[in-house]
């Protein structure tokens, strides 16, 4: 699988985030992207996060674990996994979910 963290050591809920999607989806690529840092100027986000600052991820899953899935229902199942995230203060995810076949069928027309 590959996988990929943006701007240093990942935090204690991109660890969670990249475990939980790990287990759940058995992904052959997943990105995780703090982007927490674009919006903390935010008043609202100074206090989320735990304290730690992380609230707002891109994500980029490719599974099989999505085939036969609409993207409300693969964004729907990630949102499920990620709960408890969202509950101590995750905030925002902006996500890109695609089966293996569609993620081939994208790279073969550019």
């Amino acid at each position: 699988m590959a996988s990929d963290t943006i701007l240093g050591s990942p935090g204690p809920v991109e660890i969670a985030m990249r475990q939980k999607l790990v287990t759940l989806l058995q992904p052959s690529k997943l990105i995780i992207t703090n982007e927490s840092q674009l919006h903390r100027h935010h008043a609202a986000m100074r206090s989320q996060g735990g304290g730690n600052g992380e609230t707002h991820f891109a994500v980029q899953v490719i599974s099989d674990a999505f085939k036969g899935k609409n993207t409300v229902q693969r964004h729907r199942l990630i949102y499920s996994a990620l709960s408890e995230e969202f509950s101590q203060g995750l905030h925002a995810l902006s996500l890109n979910t695609k089966t293996s076949e569609e993620a081939q069928r994208c790279q073969a027309e550019n």
